[in-house]
């Protein structure tokens, strides 16, 4: 800050002849510095904070961002993409919100950049939560409510919020913008989302060592999801969340060329990471161009179900927290280091572990089939052992901030995650468990170091669901016909798309919302027949929605070989059920949709009660 102040006091002397008209915006003039207000930013670069006075004694203080280091014509053309794309949606009559700020480059790898008022950085919001603030799902709900006290302004910076991140979603995946972490990604009082810092863009991401920090298509993480839903369980604004992503990829689908043209045009500009055709492919290949807007759709919905899901992106964030906090070592006892564990421990706490081995795996529900997996551990002093029960994402998140500690380590190799198909869910698990037997052994037989940190003792030390846990016999699936559901209370309504070509009929199933059950929240899934059908061979299912009355599935169920003629003569008999583990499918409804109703020679997109 010294340093800071002194060089800025040097720059003063020009403003005792000269006012400047501002690069970024030459209608604001500044008569001087404001040496106390500058600042600098903890960035990579060490941005500066440039305060000015403003000229005119009306106008407000004028504060941008002076930044030495990065070539700012990467960051000046990911901004015009971003901002073709706006009038692209507003054209088209879809307003997603969007912050759209200038950027200048003044020389060589030098530049200015406007800075966004009343915003913050996801990591400076999430912090407030302690370090591990990235793994916790309220804390943009709760900052944003403390701007916005009353229902009605929370409402509307919500709202806000949803359009918003459905612009940065489909903006930033179809540039290929990496480098997301929570220092990079801001926050505006009023609810709007921006990105920041375009210095890795397409599909160049950012490496840590052999480890790709950008491995979920875009960021779209829980605490995001919190918002858009409004609480932690699915509703229906996610679905309309979903549909502004799908339909603003479509309609940015529909001037790929210009997009290319534009890109191809600063082929020879010098940027590095925009240097050849296979730069300008990634565009291409995100754009799907070969795809109708119905595979778009089902291709978008499944990449936000793959980012929501994607653990990577808050080890990312949580890998940040620790680096701009100048963090040295663990967190302390009441900040814990594993997300499944309240606390820290160690071997002073616990003992030393003299025997660890994975034992075997059990079947759970909970609610879908899963295996968790009994790691047998024996300490000193013990004579018998005590069973601690991991699924495979805690051992990968143990992997994982090992990885984050000790970057010089060479680790054990940990088995692949990619799992192919649904059938054989058991053979990977028993797969699994030698693999993950094998990286314990090698594991607790590297350095002393490693073996004997506090990361690796709070993961084999016992939480309090490995003593509720029932015997190590497992949990055994009680027997009845799945086929056979039970059925209570029915209600809610379905959107379905219904279409047909080339002697296909193609029936999109997009949401469903209300859906009436008693007690727990369903685990629906949907279920169609194409009625007379004797010997049931025209059954589709969707995937299973986990825990929700709003589920979301844009999935395509397809009947090939029917002409139109035999369609006319054939009812289509939707049912939704829940998936129940401890009992029989449950009934939530249903619909039975004469198919001579519709005209089939175009697309009918409508809600249907149940």
């Amino acid at each position: 800050q010294a340093a800071l102040q002194n060089g800025m006091e040097r720059v003063q002397l020009f403003f005792l002849k000269n006012k400047c008209r501002l690069p970024l915006n030459p209608s604001l003039v500044a008569k001087e510095l404001n040496i106390k207000a500058c600042s600098f930013f903890s960035s990579n670069a060490v941005p500066l904070k440039v305060a000015l006075i403003n000229a005119d004694p009306l106008g407000e203080e004028i504060n941008v961002m002076f930044k030495v280091g990065e070539d700012l014509r990467q960051d000046m053309l990911a901004l015009q993409m971003i901002k073709i794309m706006d009038k692209i949606w507003l054209q088209e009559g879809l307003d997603l919100r969007m912050v759209i700020f200038k950027c200048l480059s003044t020389g060589k790898d030098r530049g200015m950049v406007e800075l966004v008022p009343a915003s913050d950085t996801l990591r400076k919001i999430q912090v407030e939560y302690g370090v591990t603030g990235s793994f916790k799902d309220k804390p943009l709900a709760e900052w944003l409510r403390k701007y916005n006290p009353t229902e009605e302004e929370y409402e509307k910076a919500s709202e806000n919020f949803i359009y918003s991140c459905a612009g940065c979603c489909v903006a930033t995946y179809v540039l290929g913008i990496c480098d997301r972490h929570n220092d990079n990604i801001m926050l505006r009082n009023t609810g709007h989302m921006f990105h920041i810092d375009f210095g890795k863009f397409l599909g160049h991401a950012q490496m840590f060592g052999s480890f790709k920090r950008d491995r979920a298509p875009f960021v779209l993480t829980s605490d995001m999801a919190y918002v858009i839903n409004g609480g932690e369980k699915p509703t229906i604004r996610f679905q309309l969340f979903v549909d502004l992503c799908c339909q603003a990829y479509n309609l940015i689908r529909k001037h790929a060329n210009l997009f290319l043209n534009l890109l191809s045009l600063m082929l020879s500009s010098g940027l590095p990471e925009l240097s050849g055709v296979q730069d300008l492919k990634y565009v291409q290949d995100a754009l799907q161009p070969q795809t109708t807007d119905a595979e778009a759709t089902i291709f978008f919905t499944r990449l936000i179900e793959s980012s929501l899901g994607s653990v990577a992106t808050k080890f990312n964030f949580f890998i940040h927290n620790l680096a701009q906090l100048r963090f040295s070592g663990l967190p302390s006892n009441d900040e814990p280091i594993l997300s499944f564990s309240a606390k820290t421990y160690s071997l002073k706490q616990d003992g030393r572990i003299k025997q660890v081995s994975v034992f075997t795996y059990q079947k759970r529900y909970n609610p879908d089939k899963h295996y968790i997996y009994v790691v047998r551990v024996l300490r000193e002093g013990q004579v018998e052992p005590t069973f601690v029960f991991r699924t495979f994402d805690e051992f990968q998140e143990l992997h994982n901030k090992l990885g984050i500690l000790f970057p010089l380590w060479k680790l054990p190799g940990f088995p692949n995650k990619m799992v192919l198909g649904r059938t054989h869910i058991k053979d990977v698990a028993a797969k699994r468990k030698v693999e993950l037997n094998s990286y314990i052994q090698s594991l607790m037989n590297s350095s002393s170091e490693v073996a004997e940190c506090d990361l690796v003792y709070t993961f084999f030390h016992p939480l309090l669901r490995d003593d509720k846990v029932e015997g190590i016999d497992g949990i055994s699936r009680p027997t009845g016909s799945p086929s056979s559901p039970t059925s209570g209370k029915v209600g809610g309504e379905v959107k379905l798309s219904i279409s047909y070509r080339n002697s296909t009929l193609f029936i999109m199933v997009m949401h469903i919302k209300d859906l009436v059950k008693d007690g727990a929240d369903p685990n629906p899934y949907v279920k169609t027949y194409l009625l007379p059908d004797t010997h049931k061979t025209s059954k589709r299912k969707t995937k299973i929605s986990r825990k929700t009355r709003n589920p979301t599935f844009n999935e395509m169920l397809v009947y090939s070989g029917y002409s139109m003629e035999t369609l006319k003569q054939r009812e289509l008999q939707l049912s939704v059920l829940s998936a129940e583990s401890l009992r029989e499918n449950f009934f939530l409804g249903g619909i039975t949709l004469s198919l001579k109703d519709f005209n089939l020679s175009k697309e009918t997109v409508n809600w249907y009660r149940l």
